[in-house]
């Protein structure tokens, strides 16, 4: 299959290695470290400086069964009931069981976890869709930042190689099709400057989210789905990208407000604080057993579903009662962040709205964190290893982050040790020359997010991402050979709209809501036809892609997933038959797994 790739210039200058962490988050910066301590060279290149990723502002903290009377089975309890049936088990067994050790191997690491005064024992809290307090946090509410601060500091103190400033462009192949490296820009001065290419066997894909595909997010400017665009181009499969968590508790600072938004840690429902209308009342009582603290897809619905009702843009959360010395000592960070913007949380309501917060999927993964790609691995928020289903349990994202981030450096390190790199212009290249996708250009980014916002936000139907596609293909349309120049500004643009392009396409064929995915047309959760992943790639045939032919989404010996000719979901988008080819313009293939497991353990 001829490969894909974003339009750049050639690399001119190279770094050989044995192994390259592309990101700087928990897991990036765990699989570096490991990978070291097993004698393998490692570089980590990431895109702004190492702690700017999304982990420093993880707020409540890393879900283990660290607690007296708490199992790796009630954790693992809670995790499948909130995946919504699209857990793979043995991925979140593998995640509940070896997690309490990799949170004490990160304490060794040099991390500081809050602990009780009298005991030493590590304070624990609760979040939504825990049954048990199992939180273990930082700083009250920094746990992201004490993470970060201490596998930086170990990174340094080991001596490994870090390029920063560095946008990762595609995966460099080999004749056999094995990953061999990438391609990256960095943005910056010197020997390293602009565009270079990393050679390694093994590439470890830690590029953290893709939040800044919608308006607001509680993600950094630097989470734009580089590494599911990156794996996506390289051929590898990509799933569950329709399953974005809105996270429940985001700081509303008005209907304009775009970019990343501040952040209320669902640990402060944790302690006790409430959701409330304006009148007052605390409308998620009734709704679910655990009321504010259900897992967060019921919680984000049923703050929409009030906002609806009242014709609001927002609703409260109420924390007054926690008095002035909690807010100061618990939540230092949040109650800073309310100060700064005008509301004072002891004596105040806090304005909130759910906002773009989490990808549950990702990159396809096994229990090794190996893609479909040889040698490329995937770890972290970019990576789909089937622990999070339907929609993430609260605090499990760090939890993953270390755990599968340790499997990739076992598998690494299980490898032949690597002898000095073959020079590059010794080095077997791929196969067939790649094909380049025309940028966008830079301002294209507001539009897919204003796009993807209005369409394939916490509320969708058939109409809206219908709407959606046929806008993202119009935006696709501006893109032509030349038309944009080679940039950070028109590659994350490129990136985002492709991101955007496979997660309405997985929306539309999803005929049902399930967790994060939530379709108005559809309100009723489909075990029968729809409790199945579908696994995306990328192929450059020259055609465009019919974002609603089922036959290409489902396999056709089961009777239930027919296509159903009354179900506009079923029938072609005469909009699509007569457009003319684009050889430009790579389609996503879909197909469906058979269930909810899709790791492949193969040797």
């Amino acid at each position: 299959m001829t490969a894909i790739r974003l339009g750049a210039p050639a690399p001119g200058w190279v770094l050989n290695t044995d192994v390259v962490v592309v990101g700087s988050g928990v897991a990036g910066l765990t699989a570096a470290l490991r990978c070291a301590e097993a004698s393998r060279r490692v570089a980590v290149v990431t895109k702004a400086n190492l702690d700017d990723g999304s982990t420093r502002w993880a707020q409540g903290g890393i879900a283990a069964a660290l607690g007296e009377g708490d199992t790796p089975e009630q954790h693992l309890a809670d995790t499948l009931v909130a995946g919504a049936g699209l857990c793979d088990e043995d991925a979140v067994r593998t995640l509940v069981t070896e997690g309490p050790a990799a949170v004490r191997r990160l304490i060794a690491t040099g991390a500081a976890f809050d602990t009780d005064p009298a005991t030493g024992a590590i304070e624990l809290t609760r979040e939504g869709g825990h049954h048990r307090r199992r939180i273990a946090h930082a700083g009250g509410d920094a746990t992201g930042a004490e993470v970060s601060r201490a596998l930086v500091e170990a990174v340094r103190e080991a001596g490994i190689e870090t390029v920063e400033h560095a946008l990762v462009l595609d995966l460099i192949k080999d004749a056999e099709g094995r990953a061999a490296g990438v391609t990256l820009h960095v943005m910056g001065e010197g020997a390293r400057d602009g565009v270079g290419a990393v050679h390694a066997p093994a590439v470890v894909l830690a590029t953290g989210g893709m939040g800044q595909v919608f308006s607001a997010t509680t993600n950094p400017a630097v989470s734009t789905g580089d590494g599911v665009a990156l794996a996506l181009r390289a051929g590898a499969e990509v799933s569950d990208l329709e399953f974005v968590q809105f996270h429940p508790t985001v700081m509303f600072l008005g209907p304009d407000a775009q970019g990343q938004q501040p952040l209320v840690s669902e640990a402060v429902r944790g302690e006790g604080a409430h959701l409330v209308d304006a009148d007052g009342v605390r409308f998620m009582v009734g709704q679910h057993e655990l009321a504010e603290l259900a897992p967060r897809d019921i919680v984000a619905k049923g703050i929409t579903r009030r906002m609806r009702e009242q014709g609001a843009d927002h609703m409260y959360l109420d924390g007054r009662h926690f008095g002035a010395e909690m807010w100061k000592q618990r939540f230092p960070t949040i109650f800073a962040a309310c100060r700064a913007h005008g509301f004072d949380p002891v004596h105040d309501l806090v304005p909130i709205a759910p906002a773009a917060h989490y990808a549950s999927g990702g990159v396809v993964t096994d229990l090794r964190g190996r893609t479909s790609v040889p040698g490329l691995y995937a770890c972290g928020e970019v990576a789909c290893t089937g622990v999070h289903g339907a929609n993430r349990l609260a605090s499990n994202s760090l939890l993953e982050g270390l755990v599968f981030a340790e499997r990739i450096a076992a598998d690494v390190a299980a490898g032949p040790v690597t002898e000095d790199p073959t020079p590059p212009q010794e080095r077997p290249a791929q196969k067939a020359a790649p094909r380049e996708i025309p940028l966008l250009p830079p301002d294209a980014r507001a539009d897919v997010q204003r796009v993807m916002t209005a369409g394939a936000g916490v509320l969708r139907s058939a109409a809206s991402l219908a709407g959606a596609a046929a806008e993202l293909r119009a935006i696709r349309d501006t893109a032509r050979p030349a038309a944009a120049a080679p940039c950070v500004e028109t590659w994350e643009a490129t990136n985002l709209l492709l991101v955007a392009e496979v997660l309405v396409e997985c929306a539309r064929r999803r005929v049902e809501t399930r967790g994060s995915h939530w379709r108005e047309d559809h309100a009723d959760r489909d075990d029968a036809r729809w409790a199945r992943h579908f696994l995306v790639t990328l192929t450059p045939d020259p055609v465009r892609p019919d974002p609603v032919r089922p036959e290409a989404a489902r396999p056709a010996a089961d009777p239930a997933d027919r296509a159903d000719p009354a179900d506009p979901e079923d029938r072609a988008d005469p909009g699509d038959a007569s457009a003319p080819a684009r050889p430009a313009d790579p389609a996503p293939a879909v197909r469906t797994t058979a269930g909810t497991a899709f790791h492949r353990e193969t040797p």
